[in-house]
């Protein structure tokens, strides 16, 4: 399989948005395609599928070659069943295909429960989910994935990963979330000006050498804007001058034939910003007491002992968020997240239970609704420099170009901004306002790489409280401290970082496979017995042989039981190594450690060799027993 785009131009109304690119895309490249919001990503993608097509150049793919394309936008079917719509790309001559069809439906947080639901009753961010399985399922030689990230929770993003990265397939991806291209991409391609730099490195390499590219690109670009100045000033100087003519006119030409550098000059990469510092707050800033939240729904999941018909979103939420604390809050769609913001902003007023906001609390709240509540009539440097005081109005231009707003756009009205463009400008509001509890609901959306680090940085060096809901990982990585699961109708409480629920999720979804084997291993114990029965039948009923059934039975749940401890021991080993590894990354990198941190790291290092110790031991009965 090859797929080669040669010297591809296109143009919107004469305005070149690919410039003559040309690259070869080989059987399981996995490629991350980056570049500025409008550099062309999407349009490439619609290129390669078919779906435009090029103003010249040729993209040539071998005949029998197979694209799923899943776009920002698209049409869904309407009339069928979540089953039925999948159905139509199953092979139905596999008989597996049931089974894989299932596994990818529920990999992506569908449950079984949905499949005989019509597809018309999800939201827009499910019926991306399906068409995204319906590729899936295909399995086709070549993925164009356009954003494929946006609508899903963090199990579906890993579950997602982990399929990328056993299919055999080649991939384009277009994606702002940092760890995902990072798990599953092999190279990079950047466009820039219409023009495009691979990579053959993932995306956390290619941020490293691009920087060195770029700041190559910007010397030469400034060594040539200063030679044709020079060479200007000579032709002006001496254009009257009959002596100077001849070299007036070699002057003249060299400018004409020279051909001009181009370079990105917008580098943001180390704009710095900070939160005005946050009014102090009570030392509680958000208590929920015995909260629960039900809307009335015919479909909709229902805990034990509700009404007919009522969906509890949550129940029995009890939790306190101190001061300077910055929480996420995680979890599938669907599951509550934004409803708790909701009621915590009063916006919701109909739940039970009790919601206290402390003391002196000033909120900040980003929601995708804010975009809304700007004044149309203001260009988008109006907007910024009517909330911004101090030292910060002088770089405004700079703020405005770390969020995407370059050159002319500073100059638009806010009423011809897309959604995108007016999220962004209500994020940078956001951070110029005196706050102390900032409740941010999916902020990264519309950001790209740049914009997210300049936020990220901004919330890390905040002093007030935060809670952020989010499904990226690397954003929310280093800045909160405590992690709100929302699940079943609950809110369960993690104390630690992103990465450390997530090594705790996958810990426990271990735990219930393990023991998904030790139980299938059960019944294949209990099936092997059971096959005995009937020979031995007559011996047990008439005495003889009882003793020896009534032994094997035992030795079979002791083996059970020996099995299960040793499987215990090397989960609870793996998990040991993993917190050492992870403290040992902190020591490392961070200075100025904690005594806590060290006396952590100790004790740690003790229940390793404790539990090592154990596994011996319990490997040893093992093996007596078998």
């Amino acid at each position: 399989m090859a797929l080669s785009v040669e010297n591809i131009v296109k143009e919107y109304s004469s305005k070149p948005i690919l410039a003559g690119i040309t690259f070869l895309v080989n059987r399981r490249d996995r490629i991350a395609l980056v570049g500025k919001n409008g550099a062309g990503k999407t349009t490439l993608l619609r290129l390669i599928a078919g779906e435009e097509t090029p103003t010249s150049g040729h993209i040539t793919r071998d005949a029998e070659m197979t694209i799923g394309y899943l776009p920002q936008q698209m049409m869904h079917n309407e009339g069928t069943t979540l089953r039925e719509e999948v159905d139509t790309v199953r092979d139905k001559q596999d008989p597996k295909s049931v089974g894989q069809m299932e596994r990818v439906l529920m990999g992506l947080g569908f449950e079984r429960t949905d499949f005989d639901r019509p597809c018309n009753e999800f939201s827009g961010g499910w019926r991306m989910r399906i068409e995204l399985a319906k590729i899936l399922l295909r399995q086709p030689e070549l993925l164009l994935l356009d954003e494929p990230t946006n609508h899903l929770d963090i199990e579906s993003i890993q579950w997602l990963e982990e399929w990328l990265q056993s299919a055999p397939c080649a991939a384009i991806i277009v994606s702002h979330d940092r760890a995902f291209i990072d798990n599953v991409t092999n190279r990079t391609i950047e466009i820039s000006l219409g023009k495009i730099y691979d990579y053959n490195v993932p995306y956390s390499q290619f941020v490293t050498l691009r920087q060195e590219r770029h700041e190559q690109q910007v010397r030469a670009y400034e060594n040539q804007q200063k030679m044709i100045k020079d060479t200007e000033e000579f032709i002006e100087r001496f254009r009257y001058k009959a002596t100077k003519s001849v070299q007036v006119q070699s002057r003249i030409k060299q400018l004409n034939k020279l051909e001009r550098l181009e370079v990105d000059l917008e580098d943001n990469s180390r704009l710095r910003m900070k939160f005005p510092p946050a009014p102090r707050s009570g030392d509680f800033p958000v208590i929920a007491d015995d909260v629960r939240k039900a809307f009335p729904s015919p479909h909709g999941a229902m805990l034990a002992g509700t009404p007919t018909g009522e969906h509890v979103v949550f129940d029995h939420v009890t939790f306190t968020i101190r001061r300077g604390e910055k929480v996420a809050f995680v979890g599938k769609n669907g599951e509550g997240k934004t409803t708790l913001v909701r009621c915590i902003m009063n916006e919701l007023t109909d739940y039970s239970g009790t919601l206290k906001i402390g003391h002196n609390v000033k909120i900040g709240y980003f929601a995708q609704n804010q975009a809304s509540l700007l004044d149309g009539e203001l260009t988008v440097f109006d907007t910024i420099d009517r909330v911004a005081v101090g030292d910060i109005r002088t770089r405004i231009k700079d703020i405005l170009g770390a969020f995407m707003f370059g050159g002319e756009a500073i100059d638009k009205r806010v009423k011809v901004l897309s959604g995108g463009e007016r999220s962004r400008l209500a994020m940078i509001r956001l951070l110029l306002e005196p706050v102390n509890l900032l409740i941010l609901d999916e902020p990264t959306n519309h950001l790209d790489m740049r914009s997210k680090d300049v936020l990220k940085e901004a919330l890390q060096a905040f002093d007030g409280t935060v809670i952020l809901v989010s499904h990226d990982r690397d954003f929310l990585d280093g800045i909160v401290s405590k992690v709100y699961e929302f699940g079943g109708g609950k809110v369960r409480e993690h104390l630690g970082g992103i990465y450390e629920w997530l090594h705790y999720k996958n810990s426990q979804k271990s735990k219930v496979e393990s023991q998904k084997t030790m139980n299938d291993a059960d019944k294949a114990i209990d099936l092997a017995l059971g096959q005995k029965v009937e020979s031995q039948k007559s011996k047990v009923e008439s005495g003889s042989g009882a003793a020896d059934y009534a032994a094997q039975k035992a030795k079979a749940a002791e083996l059970r039981k020996a099995q299960k401890a040793v499987s215990q021991a090397e989960e609870d080993i793996s998990r040991l190594e993993q917190q050492i590894l992870d403290i040992e990354q902190i020591l490392a990198e961070v200075e100025g450690q904690s005594p806590e941190n060290f006396e952590k790291y100790n004790r740690l290092k003790r229940s390793l060799e404790q539990r090592m110790y154990e596994w011996e031991i319990l490997s040893e009965q093992l093996a007596e027993v078998q």
